[in-house]
């Protein structure tokens, strides 16, 4: 599906009519798959931020159908948190499929298949990732591949947490040498790392909790309630292990930021 942009050059170029664009500017672009989802297919359009499968608790014959009627509309589609099986049929049916590329990261368990020729508009957007431990980098990783998606720049470090805290200053400060627009921190146990990043730069920190740690914060609940009290200003949080969510809010700031530069 075309950006609003997109639509509108085609239609100063004349390669679309004025009812044409107006149709598509106005459609929802919901589309019904055997009754049970519904993909809404202008989203990327709309908010700047595409579609994204959540694979998680979905029967897998479903998801592939959900995965082909997308991809009749769109140029690419991505998959999140899927399961063995599902990446097992995934696989099966798309990697060895000449017409798309099909890039799979089994660490952040996320893919993206897209048309061949099809590439991502590069924003000019930055973008820092940071975890505090290896535990984190799951996480990390979904963020990084929606970063890229939606065209930005990626700096990332991983495994530079508190406990070793003299390991943070060197890819910080990188970070803000190549002028960084938000910087992402993910961190399990008791979840210290971003609101102590927040004190440190003057850009953004967006926090992501993550479900690692000892007893009550085992589930990423101590982390959160130690960013969310956090006396640093700067810093936003995102939910328990939504890296997702943590990778397109960063990068909706980062291209906003470097917009008309």
């Amino acid at each position: 599906m075309d950006n609003i942009r997109e639509i509108l050059e085609k239609l100063l170029n004349n390669e679309i009519k004025i009812k044409e664009a107006e149709r598509i500017l106005k459609s929802n672009y919901i589309k019904n798959v055997e009754e049970f989802a519904q993909l809404d297919l202008f989203r990327q359009t709309r908010t700047g931020i595409p579609e994204v499968i959540f694979a998680q608790n979905k029967n897998s014959e479903l998801l592939l159908n959900i995965l082909h009627s997308y991809l009749e509309e769109n140029k690419f589609v991505i998959i999140s948190r899927f399961t063995e099986k599902q990446l097992l049929l995934i696989k099966e049916k798309y990697e060895h499929d000449k017409s798309y590329n099909t890039d799979i990261n089994e660490i952040g368990r996320i893919i993206v298949i897209r048309e061949k020729d099809f590439e991502f508009k590069k924003n000019k957007g930055i973008v820092g990732i940071i975890t505090a431990g290896t535990s984190d980098i799951p996480v990390a990783e979904e963020s990084k591949v929606i970063t890229k998606v939606m065209g930005c720049q990626i700096i990332s470090s991983y495994d530079i947490g508190i406990a070793g805290l003299h390991r943070i200053f060197k890819p910080l400060s990188h970070m803000i040498e190549m002028n960084v627009d938000v910087i992402i921190v993910c961190a399990g146990m008791e979840g210290t790392l971003p609101g102590l990043v927040a004190a440190l730069v003057d850009v953004p920190v967006i926090g992501v909790p993550i479900s690692s740690g000892y007893g009550f914060g085992e589930k990423g609940q101590g982390a959160l309630i130690t960013m969310l009290q956090s006396c640093s200003p700067g810093l936003v949080v995102v939910n328990i292990d939504n890296g997702f969510g943590a990778g397109a809010s960063a990068s909706l700031i980062a291209n906003r930021i470097r917009k008309d530069l």
